[in-house]
This record gives structure tokens, sequence and C-alpha cells, in this order.
């Protein structure tokens, strides 16, 4: 190809990549690199710092994987019945299921304590990038220089945090392409408000999960504590008086999970042809599992909720991501816009000498773990161990080994930054059901002996001469970890009391932590290592071709994305409007599970206004872990509250389809009205209503943040 040739099909790859980058509404924006001129453009209206400075503060992330906010100056905190789920469980007992019948405090005094649960707001950013690059020296291999720049990320974590009330995390940004220093606020004594029946949370179960129409009250509220007391958080999102109408732009304020649209193409045929399918058998075979042991009586049925809302969740979540991934048109566009970029690369001599073999470095990696993944995945990923006995075994195994080591040698989830969480999870009063853990167990140990096969080195060593479920049983049955004073005993005592337990599950996870660390070293040298400082080449090579307009990948850090309440047409031509009622709640019931409504409901149906907006859909982008986020009128006060997408946002974990992808929305007015009419929580009402901000009649809304002190 001659060279006048190649740079004018170059050109125009590249403007088909810079094309493709900008869609309506797409992007879960860092607030720093808000697109502030884009929405302007774009909306007619003008997102102002201090929107963005009142949206991180008062934005909060819960430690279970959920976004909230506070939405009272007193520590009130709003978020999904699906992200206070674990808190719920935790309380419950076989006489009181407070999944099945709710909870709501009347007094301050009745809030209870989520063993758990911790809550973070994000108080300061800064950027560490020149400082983790520079830890490591220019001849370093891939291996030397991944370890110098993990130790110089826990160098800058370590140095951050201030006692107990502070937490610091290195977050990276663009796959490697820039390091970001997060310092948050953490509230470890959090305390349940409200929660409602699971009746009426999980309306409609796992057939409506992930669709629309809904009619889900998926809400819960939370109050975070200091020295005993309600914490003072003046940073707050006020309570509309308005709520939401069709077309209305509105703004969403939380923590996405992960996303992989930089994905190089061949990470995503790995993904598509080896994890996803693999992770589906496993996952349907446990709920299979689970949904059995669920139907032998009423405590099964119990006990087993949590773990089986969870994997059908997570089922349902990954079948649609895959689906995305087998369709026509995903990869093939993922091909051209990485055939873009590294076209423009090649037709530039210097971008060509610093980045052009980043992909192949990425191609060579991933099929380095195509050939070990299913050993490092069972044993060292504790696939083959789905336990929480194991996981506590292995926490305090690891952590009396890791702590005696210096910051810069020691596995990253046991740096000193993490250790607080870590004692917290590991000492929280939190039940274990031993019927449920053997079962989780069994299954995990007779997937390891399928995947790898009896004859592998390491199914020996776990199995013995044990079937899974001989040695599902010994272990479960002869472990004292689920007493939290044992484990504290283990915890406080250190190495000598760790090495001196009998434990069994400390013995079994003490003979197999030796290959497990190996599996991860070799993992880390092998694959994480090159792929790290190839990706990183390639973020520096998008930035250098398309300038610092794109936004990163989730990392369970805070974002900010913007959309407007609009319905959509399925491609066979339905058209699914935005709103649903609290009437249609009623037209849905059938008085049998999933669509049967809890006995609060059905007596205040004649109370409850038939046509008030219940549930609704927004053009946001949004993925997992942005369950909880609260979603902002133009003022930057709460219209409601995000509890799921739909089927096409599946998707959303490698693109976004601005034409089928919705965000679903829980209204504040119906969430306020249920409240008030149903649960008669009035102390929580006068709190909410303390706050609201009355829109007024035939009045401009303020520019952001003018009004929401």
């Amino acid at each position: 190809m001659t060279r006048p040739l190649a740079a004018a099909l170059a050109a125009v790859l590249l403007a088909a990549l810079a094309a493709a980058a900008v869609r309506a509404d797409e992007g879960m924006w860092t607030l720093d690199a808000f697109p502030r001129e884009r929405v302007a453009r774009e909306h007619g209206f003008d997102v102002t710092p201090d929107f963005l400075e009142r949206a991180r503060l008062a934005s909060v992330r819960l430690s279970m994987g959920c976004s909230g906010s506070f939405v009272s100056p007193d520590g009130l905190v709003m978020t999904n019945h699906h992200c206070v789920a674990d808190c719920l469980a935790q309380l419950s007992t076989a006489d009181e299921d407070l999944m099945a019948e709710g909870f709501w405090a009347p007094d301050r005094d009745g809030e209870r304590v989520c063993p758990a649960l911790q809550v973070d707001q994000l108080v300061s950013v800064t950027d560490v990038t020149e400082r983790v690059r520079a830890a490591a020296p220019a001849e370093a291999s891939d291996a030397e220089a991944n370890e110098a720049r993990k130790a110089a990320i826990a160098e800058i974590e370590n140095a951050c945090s201030e006692g107990d009330a502070w937490q610091c995390q290195v977050v990276g940004l663009y796959r490697g392409g820039v390091y970001h220093l997060y310092r948050s606020r953490k509230y470890t004594d959090v305390r349940l408000v409200f929660a409602s029946e699971d009746s009426i949370a999980y309306f409609g179960g796992d057939p409506d999960n992930f669709n629309f129409p809904r009619f889900d009250l998926d809400a819960g509220f939370l109050r975070v504590y200091e020295d005993g007391k309600p914490a003072r958080t003046p940073d707050f999102f006020p309570w509309s008086d308005a709520g939401a109408r069709d077309g209305d732009l509105l703004f969403l304020s939380g923590h996405p999970g992960s996303t992989d649209r930089l994905l190089t193409v061949a990470e995503l045929e790995y993904q598509r042809d080896v994890a996803y399918p693999e992770r589906l058998l496993r996952m349907s075979e446990f709920r299979g599992q689970l949904d059995e042991y669920s139907r032998r009586g009423t405590e099964q049925a119990r006990t087993a909720q949590d773990p089986l809302l969870g994997v059908e969740n997570r089922l349902k979540a990954s079948l649609g991501e895959w689906r995305a991934l087998l369709s026509a048109g995903l990869i093939a566009r993922k091909a051209e816009e990485e055939a873009a970029l590294r076209a423009k690369v090649e037709a530039d001599p210097r971008l060509k000498a610093a980045y052009a073999s980043a992909w192949d470095e990425v191609a060579a990696a991933q099929q380095v773990y195509r050939r070990m993944h299913l050993a490092f995945e069972m044993i060292e990923g504790g696939q083959a161990f789905r336990s929480d006995l194991f996981w506590y075994a292995r926490s305090l195994l690891r952590a009396a080994a890791e702590r005696d080591k210096p910051q810069a040698e020691r596995l990253a989830e046991y740096r000193d930054a993490a250790l607080p969480r870590l004692e917290r999870n590991l000492l929280a009063a939190a039940p274990v059901y031993p019927e449920v853990e053997e079962l989780r167990l069994r299954f995990g140990l007779t997937r390891l002996r399928e995947e790898l096969g009896t004859d592998h080195p390491l199914v020996r060593k776990v199995l013995g001469q044990e079937s899974p479920g001989e040695l599902a049983h010994r272990l479960v049955s002869g472990s004292r970890l689920a007493d939290p004073e044992a484990r504290r005993a283990l915890w406080e005592g250190g190495a000598p009391a760790v090495a001196a337990s009998d434990d069994p599950v400390i013995a079994f996870a003490r003979a197999i932590d030796a290959d497990a660390r190996a599996l991860r070293k070799e993992y880390e040298d092998r694959v994480e290592a090159p792929k790290r400082l190839a990706t990183e080449k390639i973020a520096r090579a998008r930035f250098e071709v398309l300038g610092t307009g794109v936004y990163p990948d989730a990392t369970f850090s805070l974002r900010m994305t913007y959309g407007r309440v609009v319905g959509w047409e399925e491609p066979d031509g339905r058209p699914v409007p935005p709103f649903t009622t609290l009437g249609g709640t009623y037209e849905r019931a059938t008085g049998r599970d999933p669509y049967r409504l809890p006995e609060s409901w059905l007596k205040a149906r004649e109370a409850l206004p038939a046509d008030l907006p219940f549930n609704f859909v927004t053009t946001h982008d949004i993925i997992g872990g942005n369950s909880g986020s609260p979603v902002l009128d133009t003022r930057g006060h709460v219209v409601g509250l995000v509890f799921d997408g739909n089927l096409h946002s599946l998707g959303g974990r490698f693109w976004f389809d601005p034409t089928l992808n919705r965000a679903v929305v829980l209204d504040a007015r119906a969430l306020l009205e249920s409240l008030r009419t149903v649960y008669r929580a009035d102390r929580l009402v006068r709190e909410i209503e303390a706050t609201r901000v009355k829109a007024g009649k035939g009045k401009k809304p303020k520019k952001v943040g003018a009004g929401a002190r």
C-alpha cells in the first residue's frame, strides 16, 4: 500500500473512530472531566462546578457494591432494597424474617447496626499518574515494572491514610493510562432505618428483572453514625417537589462497577469464547441447586434467599452480556475502532515506535491466560471454595503472614490501607448457615474436579481420598469459624495463633495456600504485568489520537451521567412508554409469587393515588454498581432512585446504544407516598419533607447548583 493511500485510509478510519467515541447521552464521566460543553451544546444547559462538587460530597459508595446518597443533614442515606439485603439477612432469625416482613425503625434507638456494611464519601481526588509510572525503571522487565508500580501504589495509599476515619485508594483509569488517588471519609457505624417487604421490593421477581414495565419499591434507607450519634452531613441532595416528566433532562451520580468498553478485540474474543460460556454453565447449575434446596422448607427458603437472589441476578446479567458479545455488530464495531486507532499509530513514526506493538502484546498475554485460567480461577480465584468459612480461613491465614511484611511486598488486599475493612468483615456478627455453606462448598469442589479432571495434581491434593460432599461436610461440621469470637482470637493472635489452629478449614486453606500463591505469581508475571504495560501504551495512544474527551471504563469509582426520561421502541416495533403507575401495580398482581403483593399494600390500595408515577426509564448510561444512585433534576434535587436497567442495557458492559439502553428508576414521588400511606413511616417522611424544594409554578428551574445548599 502506498504511503498516500495508507494516510488516507488512516484518516477515514480515524473519523469513524472519533464519531464512534461520541454518542448521545453516552459516558460514565469522572467529575473532574465531566463534558460541560457537550451537555450545553446538546441539551442547552450549563452544569456548574458547584453542582459537581455537591454531587461528589452528597454521593456515597456502599462496601457491598452499591451506590447511595445523603438525603438529609443527619446522615440519612438512600439506596436500594437489594443493596441492604445482606444487612436484612444478617439481622434476620427464624423468628424474625426481615426480608419477608420488612423493617421500619419508629425512633432513632430502633435503628439497627448492619454488621458488615461501610459507607464511603469521596472527599478529594489527586492525580498520581507520574508518581506511579516513575516507580518502574526504563530497563525493568514487565514483571519488575509491575511489582515496582504496585509498591509505589502501596506507598501512596499508606501515606494518605490517617486514622480509622479515612480510606485511600489509587484507582487506575483508562486501563492504566491515568492513576488517581481517591481519599474518602468512611463510616463504619451504619444502621438500618427502613426496608419494605421483599415481595414489593422485588415485585415480579426474576421474570421482571432487567425488564420494563416495572412496579418495584426497590428502596432502603440507612443512617451513618459518628461517636454513637447520627453523623452531620451538610452536603446532601434535597427532595424535589415536582418530580420528573417525559423528556426531562436528568443527572445521575453513582459508582458504576465495571465496564469493558476499552478492551482489545483479543480480550473481547476471550470473553465471548471462554469466560462467559464457563461462567454461565457454573451459575446455571448453582442456581438449580440453591433453588432445589430452598424448596425443602420455610427455613431453607429463608437461608437460601439471599444467595439465590444474587445468583439469579448475576446469571441473567451475564447472559445478556454474552448475547451482546455474540451479536454481529459488537465485535465488528470494536474491530473497526481498533483498526482505526492502530492505523493512526502506524502512520506516525513516533507513535509507531512507542505504541504499535501494544495490541499484539495484549493478545500474546491473553493466549497465556487461556492456557492457565481454569486452575487460577478455581484455586486462587476461589471458584472451587464457594464458602464464607473458607474466605474467613484464607483471610486469617494470609493476613497473619502478610502483616509482618513491608508494605511494598504484601498482597494488595493486606496492605495497611485495606486492613480496617478486612478486619470489619472478618469480625462482623453475620450468621453462617451450615447447610447452605455445605451446599456451596460441595458445588465448588465438584466443579473443580469436573473442570480440571480427576487426575490433575491440584484436584488430587484438594480432595485426597474424599468425595466433594464428604470433604465439604467434614470441613463445615468441624469448623469453629462461624463464631465471630473464634475469628477474633485468630485475628488478634496473629501468625502464632493461626499456625497453632487445628480448625479443619484453617488447615485446609493452609494446605493449598502455596499452590494458590504460585498460581497468582504466574498470573501476575505472565499475564497481568505484560497486559498492564501494554494497555497503558494503548491508553496513551488513545489520548494522543483522540485527546482527553474519552471517558474511562467504570471502576466502582464516582461518576456522573446525564440523560432524559424517554421510552423506547422494541426491534419488533412495540413501543414502551416511559412511566408506570401505582395503579398498574394492582393490575399486574396475581396473588401468587412473584406477583404477590404484601398485605400492607393490599390494605392501602384505596388510599394510594392510582395515577401517581411509580417507575420510569431514562437514557442514562449505567452498569452494575449504579444500583442506589440518585437521579437528579437540573437543580440537583432528587426525582428518582436507580434500581435496574432494561435487558438491552446489559450490553452496556461493552457498548452503549442510546436507542435501546435504558436505566430503570423508582419515582421519588411514589417512594415518599408509599412511606406515608402504606408504612406510616411518619418520622422518615418528616425528615425527607424537611428537605423538599418546591419548583414553583411557571418558574424556570435555577441553574445547577444555585439552590442546592
